[in-house]
């Protein structure tokens, strides 16, 4: 099945002279793990604060670009642990908890959004962080980590990407937001 996942290894070429640049300076891969926490926590804490003033879209805005930035900083960061002996186990811990902070930062807030099934915003993130655990797991017991399959983290960010664009440009939720909100957990039924 096609995923956004396919596009990594193209993606990471693009920031690799970047991420070389970040490790020349003295940049930690644990440092960008944690600016993406943030910078996820902060977009989604803006959508929140202005959720029930639905004629404010500029925020719901922002998040599709956070979303981007979050992607490259995670491959920034998996970059230095691994081609720049950055990895640790704090590192590890790090990244696959921050990851699931940020996805609860950055959709939850959808939640709060007039006309939106909240219950169904609130399954996506679970199931997001069941997914992102289950590959935790995988580890534990012997098996490789994978990031790919339906609605994996880059799947989850386009799609949570696409939907706050169009609330953004000013499309009002309906039925359509429950079908996009439907394919985000349906892979689980």
């Amino acid at each position: 099945m096609a995923s956004v996942y396919d596009l990594k290894p193209a993606f990471q070429n693009l920031l690799r002279p970047l991420c070389r640049g970040l490790a020349r300076i003295g940049v930690t891969a644990n440092q960008v793990t944690v600016v993406a926490m943030l910078l996820s926590l902060a977009a989604g804490a803006t959508v929140a604060s202005f959720a029930s003033r639905p004629e404010v879209r500029w925020p719901l805005l922002v998040v599709p670009v956070v979303l981007f930035v979050r992607m490259a900083l995670n491959a920034i960061d998996g970059m230095l642990a691994r081609e720049h002996g950055m990895k640790s186990a704090l590192g590890g811990i790090l990244n696959e908890v921050g990851d699931v902070i940020s996805d609860a930062a950055l959709y939850l807030p959808l939640a709060l959004l007039p006309g939106i099934a909240s219950w169904s915003i609130v399954v996506a993130v679970i199931l997001a962080a069941l997914t992102e655990m289950m590959g935790v797991v995988a580890i534990e017991i012997g098996a490789s980590r994978r990031y790919d399959g339906p609605m994996g983290k880059s799947d989850r960010a386009f799609v949570f990407s696409v939907l706050y664009l169009t609330l953004g440009i000013g499309a009002r939720p309906g039925f359509w937001t429950d079908v996009i909100l439907g394919a985000i957990w349906r892979p689980w039924c």
